[in-house]
């Protein structure tokens, strides 16, 4: 329990750095390397790699269909004074359906990932770890979720310039 309490304060966290993140001309932005951003902030000292995907499919009963979404980001943050290293993040731009979970296939590895409201997240900092090593050694990875209406989506990461932006984000975040 106490675990999972943590893990909603680093969403809430998350959540307001994906904000930030977001902003197409952020001031915070430190580095672009290809595909993807590092960002930091100071106070609390909080690094991150962002991602837009480079496609993005909805479907409903198997046909495409146009929605209506939010930012779509996958992000990776790193919170020093709270001992986070890699934790992964997917925001949907979109409520996902309540108790579903969002799959994401790097490589033909799946992991899954929690939901809640227009977030996802893995279980715990060991998957989070996979899902980085996955990511570094991987050319896309393809995130797909069920929103609250019933609409597949399906986004796919380009990962191109993820390795040197998460080595980025660590390090101005080390120690």
């Amino acid at each position: 329990m106490i675990f999972r309490i943590s893990r909603m304060i680093g969403v809430l966290a998350a959540l307001a750095a994906a904000s930030t993140a977001t902003a197409q001309e952020s001031a915070n932005r430190v580095a672009a390397n290809t595909d993807w951003s590092v960002f930091v902030e100071t106070n609390p000292n909080e690094c991150w790699a962002v991602s837009a995907p480079k496609e993005t499919l909805n479907t409903r009963d198997g046909a495409p269909v146009d929605v209506r979404r939010g930012d779509i980001r996958l992000i990776v943050f790193y919170r020093p004074a709270q001992n986070v290293a890699g934790q992964v993040m997917f925001a949907g731009g979109y409520p996902f359906a309540s108790g579903s979970t969002v799959s994401v296939d790097i490589g033909g590895t799946t992991f899954q990932m929690f939901t809640e409201n227009e977030t996802a997240w893995p279980a715990g900092a060991e998957e989070d770890s996979r899902i980085v090593e996955a990511m570094k050694r991987g050319a896309d990875a393809v995130v797909t979720g069920r929103s609250g209406r019933g609409t597949q989506t399906q986004d796919t990461f380009s990962l191109l310039g993820f390795t040197a932006a998460v080595e980025e984000a660590a390090s101005r975040c080390a120690g």
